[in-house]
Order: C-alpha cells, then structure tokens, then sequence
C-alpha cells in the first residue's frame, strides 16, 4: 500500500479547518455520547411495552368472548391461577393503566434528553460547524 504525502498546500488548508477541542466541548460531546444510549435504550424500552400493551389488549378483547362463569388462567410470576373473568378482566386492566403510566414515563424521560440532546447539538454544531457530526 503506497502512502500519499500531503503537500504543503494540503497541510496549511487541514490546519485552517481544524478548531482546538476545548475540555468543556469534548464533555458536551461525551454528554451527548451518553444521552444517544440513552435515548436509544428507552426507544427499545418503549418498544417492549408497547407489545406488552398490545398483547394484554388482545387478550382482554378474546376474553369478552368468554363465558362469565367460566375460570380463567391467570399467570401470577411462574405459576398460573384459575380466577374468576371478572376478576382477570380487572386484573388486565390494571396491568394496562401500570404499562400506560410506564410508557408515559417513559416518553417524558425521552422527551428530557432529546432536548438537551438538541441543546447540545446547538451548542457544539456552532462551535465546529460540518466538520462535527451529531446526526444519529
């Protein structure tokens, strides 16, 4: 493999471009590192309770099919309970209202760090202009 050297001309214009990276920018750029995980793991998170969601809905709509004085299993940790339909029924709905409030949570969080995470991008986006890239 053959090395290309730069011409004087190359190194003078390499060296216009490139701004000194003070300590304050390379923490806002580690800030941002953390916040990008971050976001992305509470995306997944959401992912995850989103179907958990869906799924309890579907068995709560095939359960109106069911007869009311039948009993219902009902998994409790490992081990399933034959219950009452009225009772699972309350019991689905109030996972539901806990996974609702969770993705709300959940949500709010996200909606924190994308803006600091824009913040941050304003910041360091005028301090470096292209020659930072924070799109994720």
């Amino acid at each position: 493999m053959q090395r290309r050297m730069l011409s004087k001309e190359d190194e003078a214009a390499v060296g216009k471009d490139e701004i000194e990276v003070r300590r304050e920018d390379q923490d806002k750029i580690n800030r941002f590192s953390r916040l990008h995980q971050r976001e992305m793991a509470l995306e997944e998170e959401l992912k995850v309770k989103a179907k958990d969601k869906e799924d309890l809905e579907e068995i709560s709509t095939e359960l109106e099919l069911a007869d009311e004085d039948e009993k219902i299993p009902y998994k409790v940790g490992d081990t399933f309970i034959s219950l009452p339909l009225p009772e699972v029924q309350e019991l689905l709905a109030t996972s539901t209202s806990r996974i609702e409030e969770s993705v709300s949570a959940v949500e709010d969080r996200l909606g924190t760090i994308r803006e600091e995470m824009e913040s941050l991008k304003v910041d360091l986006y005028a301090r470096f202009g292209k020659s930072i890239n924070l799109e994720t």
